[in-house]
């Protein structure tokens, strides 16, 4: 039997240098598509597929991260004595009970191989997920849910997985798929930023990820991959050589919101996706476009 996945890992200290100068004081996991920031679709799907404690591996300039996971007293009493209820109970709801979440230091940028290393000790002996907040799946299920389901029926390490144009590969980690259907599927490579030729299929990694602990290990060594950085990749190549690796091909779709495109992108997306705003948004949209023309 699997054992339970009971810890997510969120690696929210990067610097954001793509988002200048909206990060030099505000964490790009704080940039929010419609109304709700980065970092919180990410406890949502992790809360969605079960996941009891939330880890956040920080870094200077992070504190609101923390100040946005915990009470603000005075915004509630404010809330509550305008009769703004509802308001008042969504904060709430989003909150993790208290000691449900854990907060780390990197202290320096060395990579994200490196950022989830800093877990190790709050994680301790079992496996856990990872998940990447700027890159915001959006999916029902979750991805992460869609990704415990494969877990609980192949155990191991599981990767979401998503298909891309075969001339992007170059910008992406790439797996090679064994046997097994797109629910599920062995993985028998993996590589980083292939060439096309190099490639063994057009099948990214999105950012999404259970992992064994013994994963720890590995980037404990602290060696320095692409970019001179401490790479998860690195280290999930040499546990492939011990462990099973198990791609799943989520039902969703990825937008990358750590570059611009992808985080305008996203915002088009969800606001059409609610009730309250997507008609009047669609209309405005289209006096835009249709101006440009």
């Amino acid at each position: 039997m699997s054992k339970k996945v009971r810890t997510a890992v969120f690696p929210v200290a990067g610097l954001g240098t793509r988002f200048l100068p909206a990060t030099k004081a505000m964490p790009k996991e704080m940039l929010t598509v419609v109304d709700r920031p980065l970092i919180q679709y990410a406890v949502d799907e992790a809360r969605e597929a079960g996941i009891e404690h939330f880890v956040f591996v920080t870094g200077r300039n992070k504190g609101v991260i923390e100040d946005h996971f915990d009470r603000q007293f005075e915004l509630e009493t404010t809330l509550k004595e305008r009769g703004k209820t509802k308001a008042l109970e969504e904060l709430q709801a989003d909150l993790p009970i208290a000691g449900q979440a854990s907060f780390t230091r990197q202290q320096e940028p060395l990579g994200l191989g490196h950022a989830v290393w800093c877990a190790r000790d709050i994680v301790g002996n079992e496996p856990f997920a990872l998940l990447l907040p700027d890159m915001l799946i959006k999916a029902t299920p979750g991805a992460l849910k869609q990704m415990m389901k494969a877990y609980h029926q192949n155990s191991g390490n599981i990767i979401a997985v998503e298909e891309v144009d075969p001339n992007d590969v170059s910008s992406y980690g790439i797996v090679g798929r064994g046997a097994g259907e797109d629910e599920a599927f062995k993985i028998d490579q993996m590589v980083e930023k292939p060439t096309i030729k190099d490639a063994p299929s057009n099948l990214i990694i999105s950012g999404r990820y259970i992992l064994q602990p013994e994963i720890f290990e590995l980037l404990g060594s602290h060696i320095k991959g692409a970019g001179g950085e401490i790479q998860i990749t690195d280290a999930m190549q040499k546990l492939l050589k011990t462990q099973d690796f198990t791609g799943v091909k989520f039902d969703g779709k990825t937008f990358d919101c750590g570059s611009k495109i992808g985080f305008l992108t996203a915002n088009v997306a969800y606001a059409l996706d609610r009730d309250d705003i997507k008609g009047d948004f669609m209309s405005e949209l289209l006096n835009i476009l249709s101006a440009k023309k």
